[in-house]
């Protein structure tokens, strides 16, 4: 996990005060759990699945489970959910998202993050330079609009697959819906989304 991605989790999580019981979905057994976020200090559990056999890391332990079917924890079992660089390699995310629904309880805190795209700066300042270029600024516009129709991402990294990049309208709209409080920001380049949002 990137350090950047590290530190958006950890202010989300200080900022709105996570704790309780705490599930990350696809944690592993590495420094940079996010079951081991300073702000989590004083949950009263901290708890994490992954595909893995299951395992123990600095006191956490790690379950075997699939989070398509969550079927080891009851309906609003946990205070704070967190996945990061996870959905993406998932093929039925949404059954992720649905099962993180049901074992969160109302008002938990859910912090997702994944690789994303979005139009980044360089991108609008290239085709504002390229418009405003004399005699040629629009016909090179046109020649180029390939490249202004692109956007960096994240490289293939099978996990086991690799299937899908979100864009922040996403987070917005599919991942935090019908849930309120919700923030997105977008992080480095090529982008990582990192989105949190309250369950009513």
């Amino acid at each position: 996990m990137h350090d950047e991605v590290y530190r958006q989790f950890e202010r989300i999580c200080s900022r709105r005060r996570a704790g309780g019981a705490v599930l990350e979905i696809g944690a592993v057994p590495s420094a940079t759990t996010l079951l081991g976020l300073p702000s989590l200090k004083q949950a009263t559990e901290r708890i994490g699945i992954n595909l893995d056999p299951p395992t123990q890391h600095e006191g956490f332990t790690i379950l075997q489970a699939n989070a398509n079917q969550m079927g080891c924890f009851p309906d609003s079992r946990f205070d704070t959910v967190l996945c990061n660089a996870t959905l993406e390699h998932d093929k039925f995310f949404w059954k992720t998202l649905a099962e993180i629904r049901r074992v969160a309880k109302p008002g938990a805190l859910i912090v997702l993050g994944a690789p994303g795209y979005r139009q980044s700066r360089r991108e609008k300042w290239a085709k504002r330079i390229v418009r405003n270029l004399p005699f040629i600024g629009r016909s090179m516009e046109r020649q180029l609009r390939w490249l202004f129709a692109s956007t960096p991402t994240l490289h293939v990294h099978n996990f086991p697959g690799d299937y899908y990049r979100f864009s922040p309208q996403t987070f917005w709209e599919v991942f935090f819906e019908g849930m309120h409080e919700i923030e997105v920001t977008s992080v480095l380049t090529p982008p990582r989304i990192i989105g949190a949002g309250r369950k009513r």
